[in-house]
């Protein structure tokens, strides 16, 4: 008896016929229709009587919602491995993770021939195979920056660029029977497709063996192969043959393949829409409740939480991975795995946890907490990634990754109010709000996660209209210390939600956070180039302009230092440029002109566009798969105004050579409406943040304890890395701070959360 523990999945194996075009297409519907997962198409080129497959299967993703496509399996002497992989990424991209690759070596060599392709014997084409697989992957692998170089024999790759990515991790099936192939499976490939009409007696259990015995000398666990079969039949009233008879039988037959034969992949083979509809809506649930109740008997280990000894050896100490729950096993990451790299940094840090863990809802983030408190490792927790602290991985711990929890949803219509998980991101939340006119300031870029940003403050590009993004969250879900899912609001925990709202990640998980967006339709979005060689003279004039300047107004400048001496081709070297980003939030292109004009008069103007363009153009959606490097140290600084003294003093560090960008934001105007005590985050009073990155922690801070320190008065934690005890009182001044110290008591006494600028309880 062989059960791998897959989690069973349902598909069809429909004709590509192009006698009536639509309708491979309208039974791919009827598959997704009758909740089955996935719609799977043969791939012959050189039989005229077929659509083209590809073609099919990328017009079927457009043409569903839900449902996996794939080739059942597309001819590889007829797809270029390189060209496949790109157009494999690409149609994954475009469907939303909704694609497989399936694969076959070739076996009709006359038609191959006659279309063009090389003839290969049987030993041959599994060779092809095997370059294949490296080609594939390494076009996928977007991380890697190095150029891809494959030299095979029947398959070469000399220094081709990589990406595009997939949007998740693409399986690769392969259609096999012979040993070698099989052997190549449990090497390289994610799953064995065979079809049932090509099985003898015994032909799975033998082929089981070998992929299995294969698979550990490879150091994998033969679990990490998925075991699909094409099967087909008919549905009667009396039973006349294998899957030849009523409903009954069906179950009976496909439960004891998944239990004693170790398939997790059943896929139809036919076009009779009745027959789909009846495998989906009844023989599909079925055989999921019957193995299900069989497994729970038995015992069997998920095959999602099974790893070969290659991923074991790259465990690390301190973290039960036995005693993972299954749930979150099921869709858990570690060192070894193929999303790892995907999974383990941030946009500028580089990190190596030693669990990723990635729950589906709240209360798989409850169960993630509850496991990680009780390990002896660091704590992680990701909503988007992209913040510059980098506090959302670690090395050797665990990652709570909340990149599923990116619903986006209106819960009131009247009052604006917007249901948002903190998974997703700024920018897939102005894109779905632009269609109604309504807008939330988050940031300056779209790939920012929402959980960071809505508790740590959010400094946005219509800050000054608008006021921080804390300023607007009225209620919040809230995964606790202890393993409790609460909701926190003015009425509901009014302490817990009053320390959310400035605090971070201190005071537990947020799941998803309800704010008033504000009425918006078009905005002035300006990108302004000055020549800053007066680096405090063009501060100075700047901040004078944005702080007289009507509150529809939001102006951030990167000050980019220059290079020193002199350059190859023998001309002086370049001097500090400013580069302003401004937004003007209305359609008003007359008031927003007299205000960016005020801008260009605070030094020499080099260049500048502007654009009339929805809030959804300006934080555009951006890429959540981030590759870290980079690493750096920065600082941070409050300031009530940018007078002559802090102008010069922003100016010396820029100059000192110690931060290799700096940048000043514009955070008065409505922000600063709140009063103080209103939330954990207290700095209202200062309208400019300003911050400074740097290779180094050691010469940054003494760069900055020298030259801003005396200058500025409090920090923004998303923009910090100096976490010395002694910062803490810049973050929470008096009396924010005892208060939150007492919040921190009562929700996280055991200082659970102390990934984030941590707040010691009371």
């Amino acid at each position: 008896m062989t059960d791998y523990g897959h989690d069973l999945a349902f598909g069809t194996f429909i004709t590509p016929t192009h006698r009536d075009p639509q309708a491979p297409v309208r039974l791919a519907q009827v598959t997704e229709a009758a909740g089955l997962d996935l719609v799977t198409f043969q791939d012959h080129p050189y039989q005229p009587a077929f659509l083209d497959t590809w073609t099919l299967l990328s017009w079927v993703a457009a043409q569903t919602e839900r449902v996996t496509v794939a080739g059942n399996v597309l001819n590889l002497p007829l797809r270029p491995p390189a060209v496949l992989a790109r157009a494999a990424a690409s149609l994954d991209l475009l469907s939303g993770g909704r694609f497989a690759l399936g694969l076959g070596a070739g076996g009709f060599w006359d038609p191959i021939v006659a279309m063009g392709g090389t003839r290969l014997t049987p030993g041959e084409s599994v060779d092809a195979l095997d370059e294949a697989l490296d080609v594939i992957r390494g076009i996928w692998d977007g991380r890697e920056r190095r150029a891809l170089r494959v030299d095979g024999e029947h398959h070469r790759v000399a220094g081709a660029k990589r990406g595009p990515e997939p949007a998740h991790d693409v399986p690769i099936w392969l259609g096999a029977l012979k040993p070698r192939m099989l052997r190549l499976i449990a090497r390289k490939a994610d799953g064995w497709l065979p079809s049932m009409a090509y099985l003898k007696d015994g032909d799975l259990q033998r082929g089981h063996a070998i992929i299995d015995e294969a698979a550990a000398a490879a150091g994998r666990h033969p679990a990490e192969i998925r075991r699909l079969l094409n099967v087909q039949g008919a549905l009667a009233a009396q039973p006349q043959g294998f899957l030849q008879g009523p409903v009954e039988q069906w179950v009976e037959e496909l439960t004891g393949l998944a239990l004693t034969d170790g398939i997790g992949t059943f896929i139809l083979a036919g076009d009779d829409p009745r027959l789909i509809q009846t495998y989906g809506e009844e023989i599909a649930p079925a055989v999921r409740e019957a193995v299900a109740r069989e497994r729970a008997s038995a015992g069997t280990t998920p095959a999602a939480t099974q790893r070969g000894a290659r991923a074991i050896a790259l465990r690390r100490p301190g973290i039960d991975y036995a005693g993972l729950p299954a749930a979150l096993a099921a869709t858990a990451v570690e060192p070894g795995d193929r999303a790892y790299d995907a999974v383990r940094h941030n946009y500028l840090r580089s990190g190596a946890p030693g669990l990723v863990l990635r729950p589906r809802d709240a209360e798989q983030v409850a169960e993630a907490v509850r496991f990680a408190r009780s390990q002896d490792v660091p704590l992680g927790v990701r909503s988007g990634g992209h913040g510059i602290s980098g506090r959302s991985t670690n090395d050797g711990g665990i990652v709570v990754d909340l990149g599923a929890l990116d619903a986006i949803e209106v819960v009131d219509e009247a009052s604006r109010r917007v249901r948002v998980g903190v998974g997703a991101t700024w920018g897939a939340v102005a894109e779905a709000l632009s269609p109604r006119g309504w807008a939330i300031s988050s940031g300056d870029s779209g790939g920012v996660g929402v959980g960071g940003l809505a508790t740590a403050g959010g400094v946005g590009f219509l800050g000054r209209t608008y006021g921080l993004t804390i300023d607007h969250v009225v209620a919040a879900e809230v995964v606790t210390a202890d393993g409790r899912v609460v909701r926190a609001s003015d009425d509901e925990h009014p302490d817990l939600f009053w320390g959310l709202r400035g605090a971070g990640g201190n005071l537990g998980v947020v799941t998803w956070v309800e704010i008033e967006a504000m009425e918006l339709g078009n905005v002035v979005f300006s990108q302004m180039t000055l020549d800053a060689t007066d680096v405090a003279g063009v501060l100075e004039r700047w901040g004078a302009v944005v702080e007289s300047a009507p509150r529809e107004l939001t102006s951030f400048l990167i000050l980019s230092p220059g290079r020193r001496g002199r350059l190859a081709d023998g001309s002086d070297d370049q001097g500090p440029v400013a580069q302003l980003m401004t937004v003007f939030a209305g359609d008003d292109t007359d008031a927003a002109v007299e205000q960016l004009e005020r801008l260009a008069a605070a030094g020499p103007l080099l260049g500048h566009q502007a654009y009339l363009l929805p809030y959804s153009g300006v934080v555009q959606a951006g890429d959540k798969h981030h590759q870290g490097g980079g690493d750096p140290a920065v600082r941070s600084g409050l300031v009530t105004r940018l007078d002559a003294a802090t102008a010069r003093a922003f100016e010396k560090l820029a100059l000192s050579g110690e931060a290799y960008f700096l940048q000043v934001r514009a955070t008065g105007g409505a922000g600063n409406d709140v009063e103080a005590g209103a939330t954990a985050y207290a700095h209202r009073h200062q309208s400019f943040l300003l911050s400074a990155m740097s290779s180094s922690q050691a010469r940054l801070d003494a760069a900055w304890d020298a030259i801003m320190a005396p200058h500025v008065d409090g920090l923004y934690l998303s923009f910090d890395t100096d976490t010395r005890p002694e910062r803490l009182a810049d973050a929470f001044p008096e009396p924010t701070l005892t208060r939150l110290r007492e919040v921190k008591r009562d929700w996280d006494p055991d200082n659970l959360f102390r990934a984030n600028f941590p707040v010691p309880p009371a």
